[in-house]
């Protein structure tokens, strides 16, 4: 399969530049990435996880922070409150990961490879269909579903980058904290949604991931959505979330994380 060629970066709130961040020598040697501000805005937030033993007390204390800044309980109600007054949804980045757990090209999945675009700079090369050029109808789509009007409430990608840094800190703090990648897998049926950048034999590639795509740490998860595994060993810094980070998360047992893109050394074996 020919590789298109990639669509041009956008900017980016990390600091390094979007085509360090999509080599194949990024991943492979990795530097931290922070979304500017974040951290420094939320100092209360992260002072609250530093006395954290576990992930159970830090998903604690995350969830009680976002219901605090954006009222995250009042945003999974969109019925009336019993007070004549009818209280619209408000968007919350739980919303948008149960959707994508549904359709990985659904709204709620275009809203997230948005932030992706927005925070790394990376374009997404997959969207319900393989995106060529700016001109695809994919990519129309894309821009479509990702500026609709009813997710961009209540700060979503402000939401979306504390979710990231909270993620960063549990996994370099409690859960892989001598670690610098976390080997993943990922079942499919073939490359329509990644892009082959080059081969060095039938089962070592350098595949070009879309700009956000789910993972698993267990092989036996992933052999029930596709006959093909990817192995991929993925730095930490470029895991979004995965979601036995959060304890009131609904969708915790495929044990699914979320990756931002790039050229990354895949190892395949067929069943």
């Amino acid at each position: 399969m020919a590789t298109p060629a990639r669509l041009p970066f956008a900017t980016n709130l990390v600091g390094l530049p979007t085509g360090l961040i999509a080599s194949v020598g990024f991943n492979d040697d990795p530097a931290p990435l922070h979304i500017s501000g974040v951290r420094e805005m939320n100092d209360p937030l992260f002072q609250m996880l530093a006395v954290a033993e576990d992930v159970a007390d830090a998903s604690e204390a995350f969830w009680k922070y976002m219901i605090a800044v954006y009222g995250l309980y009042l945003a999974q109600k969109s019925q009336d409150a019993g007070d004549g007054f009818h209280r619209p949804f408000r968007s919350s980045f739980l919303r948008l990961l149960i959707g994508w757990g549904y359709d990985s090209s659904s709204p709620e999945a275009a809203v997230l490879k948005g932030w992706v675009e927005s925070r790394f700079g990376l374009l997404p090369g997959f969207h319900g269909e393989p995106i060529i050029s700016f001109a695809d109808a994919a990519f129309l789509t894309y821009v479509e579903e990702r500026m609709a009007s009813r997710f961009h409430t209540n700060s979503i990608f402000s939401q979306l980058d504390l979710l990231y840094e909270y993620a960063q800190w549990v996994l370099s703090n409690l859960v892989y904290p001598e670690e610098s990648h976390v080997r993943l897998y990922r079942g499919v049926d073939g490359f329509h949604e990644h892009h082959i950048v080059s081969r060095s034999d039938r089962h070592h590639f350098i595949l070009r991931l879309n700009s956000l795509s789910s993972f698993t740490t267990d092989r036996w998860v992933a052999d029930c959505f596709g006959h093909t595994i990817l192995t991929v060993d993925v730095p930490l810094t470029k895991v979004f979330f995965a979601n036995t980070l959060l304890t009131c998360f609904p969708l915790r047992s495929e044990r699914e994380f979320w990756v931002i893109g790039g050229d990354y050394r895949v190892s395949v074996e067929r069943d």
